[in-house]
């Protein structure tokens, strides 16, 4: 079977450079990779970072060797889209090359795209798992590869819902970042799950612990506005909040979404509109041109805002949704 790679895109940040047909890493070097040992590479990363112990040097350092040198034209890649959660698979159609003037991702391969249509919520539970990795670059365990071509292929037998025990090398560099990564993506499977009126009910709490009080509109014909919020309830003082939420699958929300609800607010009005799915680059330029404030607000966007603001849910909003703290020692 194709070996399949995962590499991230810089927090989402890279996707559309990424969509010009190639995918880049950075980790501070900024010099050609080309015949470059791995201890070569550790002394120039050293030189930047003096304070740090050789593990923290050698960990980015050692993914950015396989880059240059472990990935053979052919390979397969996957890389994460957070907002729409989903994976885009393609092959690499090409070998390493730099592009120095990135002061971002100076180092390159090119990349034709196949898709974007590997939903997270179609893979296996021991696959979300395995994919949850803080990690730039990283091998697919082969057990994840095979769940990634079955959702390619369009196969929708049940997931496992068995959670995985093999020990693979995503796992290599665990540690807190790992931990906090893979409970980030946990938490958006959970919220997930969540209904329609459920995840207008869980912005409302997010919103009541930030200090405002809501109202969740009644089923049926909103205007545009699923939840409002102001420091009254009433919307009589400022700010009102009015905020839409769009919980679906498929493709993002575009412009037309975002004028559409632009239009329906009035001065001294903030906006919020939610999408589980995520913002076309259209959508999201319409929302920074708006006159109006406004926060396009995706999942990944959500569940930080529930993890800051957790612990000052109210009693409704941990029934809706129930979490627990991990504790980290200092170090």
């Amino acid at each position: 079977m194709n070996t399949i790679w995962m590499v991230r895109s810089n927090g989402g940040e890279s996707l559309e450079e990424f969509e010009a047909g190639y995918v880049g890493v950075g980790f501070g070097i900024h010099e050609d990779l080309t015949g470059k040992s791995k201890e070569t590479l550790i002394e120039i990363k050293s030189q930047s970072l003096p304070n740090a112990s050789r593990q923290e040097i050698a960990t980015p350092v050692g993914m950015l060797y396989r880059f240059a040198n472990d990935i053979s034209e052919g390979d397969h890649i996957i890389t994460y889209d957070a907002g729409a959660r989903c994976y885009w698979p393609g092959i690499f159609v090409g070998g390493y090359y730099p592009e120095l003037s990135d002061r971002e991702n100076p180092h390159r391969r090119k990349v034709n795209w196949i898709n974007r249509s590997i939903f997270r919520d179609s893979l296996k539970v021991a696959t979300k798992n395995s994919l949850g990795s803080p990690l730039t670059l990283f091998k697919l365990p082969e057990d994840a590869a095979q769940d990634m071509l079955r959702v390619s292929q369009g196969q929708t037998q049940a997931p496992d819902p068995t959670e995985p025990t093999a020990e693979d090398e995503v796992t290599e560099f665990a540690d807190r970042d790992n931990l906090i990564q893979e409970a980030r993506e946990k938490l958006k499977d959970r919220i997930v799950l969540l209904d329609d009126r459920q995840m207008e009910e869980l912005l409302a709490a997010v919103l009541r612990a930030m200090g405002y009080r809501t109202t969740v509109s009644p089923i049926g014909a909103d205007r545009g506005v699923d939840v409002m919020a102001s420091p009254d309830g009433l919307g009589l003082q400022e700010p009102r909040i009015k905020a839409e939420v769009k919980h679906r699958k498929g493709t993002k929300m575009g412009s037309q979404d975002i004028r559409s609800f632009i239009g329906a607010l009035r001065k001294g009005d903030r906006g919020i509109y939610l999408s589980t799915v995520g913002f076309s680059k259209d959508a999201r330029y319409e929302g920074d041109r708006s006159e109006l404030p406004i926060t396009l607000l995706d999942l990944d966007g959500l569940a930080r805002l529930i993890e800051t603001y957790y612990s000052s849910f109210d009693t409704e909003g941990k029934l809706l949704l129930p979490l627990t703290t991990v504790l980290w020692p200092i170090e």
